[in-house]
């Protein structure tokens, strides 16, 4: 087998960059690649909704950064762990789906996923279903998985942790999620795994299994992830995803109406904008050298381009400047938290934006309430609140934050 070869700079930026922390150590693994060792990586994904996302999208950037320079990388469909459903985060058990619905979620995420990671050529990706094991096991096979954990080191998981201090149950499925998770890099025989910083605990119970039943070093990259300006995880659970399905045009928007503190993080998690260069963003915005709306602008033109190519980054741009150039919407336009599924008139009411429901309804009817983020048109009386910038009328303008 041949070695792979990758020049200190390269591998320095792969081992850096957009991570967390890598396990045991940077170095364990800086040694491999030293090494040329061709290493198999995976990563994994349980399918609970429809699109992948821009969350998913940081470490599917690393694994293909991983994958050009010659090593053998897996994209592993949770098809059977989202099932079960993962509590990280929860303060409650997730609901469970059937097979037939984590199915129907998954059907454009290798599409998806392609965009970023190549399923052909000499290298190709990868993509398989954890069923495939976890599906067969019956239940000696379950006992036998389980006896290699124990109860305390399942209560060690934060959530775990928090819901036996809130008196709230912790059902039996749940603990059996990491297991599960664990196994799969048991039963792939993977040298490691990369995942958002939210899966430590799962992939080191994976690194656990490793050893206790193959006597092998898995290593672990851990990845940041893309906060909000609240400290909560871009996902389709806090509602201020940008879905790999979204137009182009919504990508474009949705970036723009992010904070100013997102714009440092976002250039090195969803680009491919040089380190040093993104160093220098972050100390000009620092003296204040800098609009951050140009470097939001940028921002947003390369998060699209990275999926739709330079062509359609540029008519995203276009259709935002002529929006906003022509003073149609102001930028500095009241900012309103709201709550999930309020409804969009109470908030406009009581942030006294509209004067009365009769108000609210004459605007709806008039199709004269937009938001322009999406571009979609208020239908509805009882429309549900989402983010974006809302134009309510031709004057009257605000921003919603999903709180």
């Amino acid at each position: 087998m041949s070695k792979i070869i990758i020049d200190e700079e390269k591998r320095a930026e792969l081992l850096s960059r957009g991570i967390s922390f890598i396990y045991p150590t940077k170095e364990f693994l800086e040694e491999k690649i030293k090494k040329g060792e061709k290493l198999t990586i995976y990563l994994g994904i349980d399918p609970t909704g429809p699109t992948l996302h821009l969350g998913h999208a940081i470490p599917i950037k690393k694994l293909s950064e991983f994958q050009k320079v010659g090593h053998k990388i897996i994209l592993l469909m949770g098809d059977f762990t989202a099932m079960i459903g993962d509590p990280t985060d929860k303060g409650a058990a997730r609901k469970q789906l059937t097979h037939k619905e984590v199915m129907a979620n998954l059907k454009n995420y290798k599409k998806q996923a392609s965009k970023l990671i190549s399923f052909t050529g000499e290298n190709p990706a990868k993509i398989t279903f954890n069923s495939s094991w976890l599906g067969k096991m019956n239940f000696e096979k379950v006992i036998s998985l389980a006896s290699n954990m124990t109860v305390q080191q399942m209560l060690e998981r934060d959530m775990f942790e928090k819901r036996m201090k809130d008196g709230k149950p912790i059902y039996l499925h749940e603990f059996m999620y990491p297991l599960m998770q664990g196994y799969d890099s048991v039963a792939m025989d993977v040298d490691g795994e990369i995942g958002g910083n939210d899966q430590t605990f799962n992939m080191l119970c994976g690194r656990d299994l490793m050893k206790t039943m193959k006597n092998k070093e898995k290593f672990v990259i851990t990845m940041k992830l893309l906060e909000d300006n609240s400290g909560k995880k871009m996902g389709k659970t806090e509602g201020n995803m940008i879905a790999l399905s979204d137009s182009p045009e919504e990508m474009y928007g949705k970036v723009m109406s992010w904070t100013d503190g997102m714009i440092v993080p976002g250039f090195e998690l969803c680009t491919n904008t040089p380190t040093l260069e993104i160093e220098k963003m972050s100390k000009d915005i620092h003296a204040n050298l800098v609009n951050p709306k140009d470097l939001k602008i940028r921002l947003a033109r390369e998060i699209v381009a990275l999926f739709y190519k330079e062509k359609k980054a540029k008519e995203a741009q276009e259709k935002w400047e002529k929006t906003f150039s022509k003073k149609e919407t102001p930028l500095d336009v009241l900012e309103i938290k709201v709550k999930k599924d309020e409804l969009l008139v109470d908030v406009l009411l009581k942030n006294k934006i509209v004067t009365s429901k009769g108000d609210f309804r004459r605007l709806v009817d008039e199709k004269a309430i937009t938001n322009l983020d999406t571009n979609e048109k208020v239908l509805s009386h009882v429309e549900i609140v989402k983010e974006g910038v809302y134009r309510i009328g031709k004057k009257r303008f605000c921003k919603i934050i999903i709180n």
